[in-house]
């Protein structure tokens, strides 16, 4: 690894406070020049700030930083693109109507005479994608492409800007299994030319994969760092949590009974509006069973998705909740009707950012009688609920239930989202990616919750991109591939090479059966 002294970055004792919160706690990280340095811990444990402290977006209240050896004061992203330390935020920065080109090098244009040099810009551009295998696409906008490939954005920009210094901040949140494979080879590639990596994450599989060293912080404080082929994932769960973390799900057999919801030969478009995204499906999901829709990412699971919340209109079939037909029903009726949903988009279709989070919990329910009177919103009884699912859900903020949403960490976001769902105690719960972006304790937990909605006599309909917790939070699994579901597994009985067969399209069970049943 090079001398001890071979530093590219050091964070010495570094301390950033926010309101009603200590977020870095005297911490002290070294960075060694050619390294991928994973950064581990809970949600809301700090990692994100201390990043953005790097990246020059907060100042520290005590600490410094040196650069190579030298103290730098990084007062702005600008002072850090300067110093050569670029950033992947954990929700893109990028400019939804800009085409791909000009996202990456928005900033940083190469101007003669006032005019962008396109043309030089776009061939360093298409360098850096063919030697890093980041293909994309330069002419397209931004808004037309998959997370996944604005992730790649993201990475050419910093590449662009010739940084050494590249901070990953959770870059496998939004990915297929097949992306993040080939991420960890690009991340791999790029240290292997000496570039150091700071890698954010709390996936222990993909931290032992491609990290030299791992520094845990637990609650703003560091716990230590160790080399990663010395330790393993128990021992660092250990570390990140404070205890034990069951990595499996405990549960009873399920006991399917009624249909609660039914669907048939449903279309949906495309986001796009060229093709139907949605082709033709039909399935059930019973009382008392988790079925999970499980596919690669842009397979028409959140069309179908938007199609049964009401996101997006359908464009045929059937949708019945409870013997319902909801097919046509406005948002506020399905949810009347007996649906709660945790969205895929945390921040577009599950809170309103700039509201409290107490305001965020009542957002179906203000109209009840328990939160008003002759039209007048009972604020202390807002406020009493908002506590009990703070406690409950153990949402973490600085102010509790008045914290602006937008405040918070992005895990304790979608714990929010998760309490107020689950206690709606509506027939039918459909919950699309719920742990992502959680770290093992917060998962272990949400998925005792869910388990325990099953076991109350809920339906539940999981969407997941993780393969871990499609094998083991399902009862049963329906795998799409082009709009179309191609599979029906059982997980007791298949394998994750099976059920990636399905997902890749190279296999597909006869629709007839189903059909007959």
């Amino acid at each position: 690894m090079g001398h001890e002294n071979d530093c590219v970055i050091e964070m010495l004792h570094i301390t950033k406070r926010f309101p009603g919160i200590v977020a870095n706690d005297d911490i002290t990280l070294q960075l060694r020049r050619g390294e991928i340095h994973a950064l581990l811990g809970e949600n809301g444990a700090g990692k994100s700030t201390l990043m953005s402290v790097l990246f020059g977006l907060y100042q520290p209240e005590e600490g410094e930083i040196r650069k190579d050896g030298k103290t730098v004061r990084i007062d702005s992203p600008n002072a850090a693109t300067a110093l050569h330390i670029g950033m992947v935020h954990q929700h893109f920065k990028l400019i939804d109507v800009f085409t791909v080109l000009d996202n990456i090098i928005l900033g940083a244009e190469d101007t003669r005479l006032g005019f962008v040099q396109r043309k030089q810009a776009r061939k360093k551009v298409e360098e850096l994608s063919r030697h890093y295998g980041l293909a994309v696409d330069l002419d397209a906008k931004v808004e037309d492409i998959t997370v996944g490939m604005q992730q790649r954005v993201e990475i050419l920009k910093m590449l662009y800007r010739d940084n050494e210094v590249l901070i990953f901040d959770e870059p496998t949140a939004v990915l297929t299994p097949q992306e993040i494979t080939e991420l960890m080879h690009i991340m791999k590639g790029m240290a292997g030319e000496g570039k150091s990596i700071l890698f954010i994450s709390h996936k222990l599989n993909e931290i032992m994969q491609v990290s030299d060293r791992v520094t845990v912080l637990r609650k703003g404080r560091c716990v230590g760092t160790v080399n990663t082929a010395d330790t393993n994932t128990h021992e660092l769960s250990r570390m990140m949590v404070g205890h034990d973390v069951q990595l499996v799900v405990e549960k009873a057999p399920a006991r399917p009974g009624e249909k609660v919801l039914e669907v048939k030969d449903l279309h949906v478009l495309s986001r796009l509006y060229r093709h139907d995204a949605v082709k033709g499906v039909s399935f059930s999901v019973r009382a008392g069973e988790i079925l999970c829709i499980a596919g690669i990412d842009g397979n028409g699971q959140t069309e179908l998705i938007y199609g049964l919340t009401g996101l997006e209109k359908c464009t045929g079939g059937t949708i019945r909740v409870n013997g319902v037909d909801i097919t046509h029903a406005p948002i506020r009726r399905r949810s009347k009707a007996g649906i709660s949903h945790i969205p895929e988009d945390r921040h577009k279709h599950g809170l309103v950012l700039d509201y409290t989070l107490e305001q965020n919990f009542v957002l179906q329910s203000f109209e009840e009688p328990r939160f008003q009177h002759m039209g007048f919103i009972r604020f202390g009884e807002v406020r009493k609920y908002a506590e009990r699912l703070i406690d409950e859900y153990d949402v973490r903020s600085g102010q509790g239930p008045v914290t602006v949403t937008r405040a918070m960490s992005g895990g304790n976001q979608q714990k929010a989202i998760i309490a107020r769902e689950i206690d709606r105690d509506q027939k039918l719960m459909i919950a699309v990616q719920p742990t992502r972006g959680l770290d093992v304790g917060a998962i272990e937990n949400i998925h005792r919750q869910i388990v325990a909605q099953r076991d109350a006599g809920k339906a539940v309909l999981l969407v997941s991109l993780e393969l871990d917790e499609v094998m083991n939070l399902s009862d049963r699994i329906l795998v799409m591939y082009e709009g179309e579901i191609v599979g029906e597994l059982d997980p007791k009985k298949t394998t994750v090479e099976e059920l990636g067969l399905y997902m890749a399209g190279a296999k597909r069970q006869n629709a007839q059966k189903e059909a007959q049943a």
